[in-house]
């Protein structure tokens, strides 16, 4: 794995390393690089409920739209 450096501020930076200590991480790199990951799943979550449901509203759109064509719904 390779690590990069990031600027954060000293006051942040300080309270990540009082809660890292509390929650157990064994650094504040670990406990920062846990937070990341947790955001970054939330995040692909989202984004993969959102595909979800455009695709289920194309799919919608489709049946309406062959339903019409059949004379079922106008």
């Amino acid at each position: 794995m390779s690590v990069s450096k990031i600027k954060i501020d000293k006051e942040l930076l300080k309270k990540a390393r009082e809660y890292a200590a509390k929650a157990g991480y064994t650094s504040v790199e670990e406990f920062v690089s846990h937070i990341i990951e947790k955001e970054i799943s939330k995040l692909a979550e989202a984004e993969a409920e959102a595909e979800a449901e455009a695709e289920a509203e194309a799919e919608a759109e489709a049946v309406k739209k062959r339903l019409q064509g059949l004379g079922y719904i106008s």
